[in-house]
């Protein structure tokens, strides 16, 4: 079976993206380039910050996905880790609210990724 073991997030600037990320998950590169940073999230898994693609590679759709931090201690430790992250200065795009799936926010990196935090199904 083949499966994903990078998520990449385009961003402009790698560097500043990668200082954003690694003080909001509080972690630290394993790869860096100036243009492509990547984060191991564990079992074989990274995160990348990328500021630059092939000049051959094209694409004009729209960009619709989302990272997620699945989060355990229900409603309150949703609400607790919002607060943290406001603390940090972070962007709020959607306080916390109740989902279908718990309660759950979203904010966005600089660049206008979406980051939701969620609880653990």
């Amino acid at each position: 079976m083949t499966t994903p073991n990078m998520f990449i997030v385009y961003v402009r600037d790698a560097a500043a993206a990668a200082r954003f990320y690694g003080d909001l998950f509080e972690m630290k590169p394993v790869f860096e380039t100036p243009r492509f940073i990547a984060f191991d999230l564990g079992g074989g898994i990274q995160l990348a910050v990328w500021s630059g693609a092939d000049e051959n590679f094209s694409f004009t759709g729209p960009r619709t996905s989302e990272l997620c931090l699945a989060l355990p201690g229900g409603p309150e430790g949703i609400d607790n880790h919002f607060r943290k992250w406001v603390d940090k200065g972070v962007d709020i795009v959607a306080e916390p609210y109740d989902e279908v799936f718990g309660r759950t926010f979203v904010v966005a990196d600089p660049d206008g990724n979406l980051i939701r935090v969620a609880p653990v199904d």
